[in-house]
């Protein structure tokens, strides 16, 4: 009886580990998802002119980042691609495009604080 009691045991908590891996899986591959930097519908109307001009500043600061830096940002943030994505494109490694990444947007927030 024992031993019966076990085996159900064993498979539930197997099935509840794989769950739980598929929901983190899916978690990941949300969190590695990135969000477009300009939401339409974030300003109503009457912010029209406001985030016109965020725009533009937005752009400006992303053309002076250096090459790479410019298209690592350009792809995940204006054009919605996943860092994965990226890293296809430049035949590097998803971390390596994380790096990157971050370093573009501390250099971004240094840039937009002077």
């Amino acid at each position: 009886m024992e031993k019966q009691y076990s085996t159900v045991y064993e498979q539930y908590r197997s099935e509840i580990y794989r769950i739980g891996w598929r929901i983190q899986y899916r978690m990941k591959k949300i969190r590695y998802r990135e969000r477009p930097l300009y939401e339409n519908s974030q300003y109503p109307s009457p912010y029209y002119t406001r985030s016109s001009e965020e725009k533009i500043l937005v752009r400006d600061l992303v053309d002076k980042l250096p090459p790479r830096g410019k298209f690592v940002i350009e792809k995940l943030y204006f054009q919605h691609l996943t860092e994965e994505e990226v890293a296809q494109h430049l035949n590097i490694s998803q971390q390596a495009v994380s790096k990157c990444k971050k370093k573009m947007i501390q250099l971004l927030s240094r840039t937009a604080n002077y």
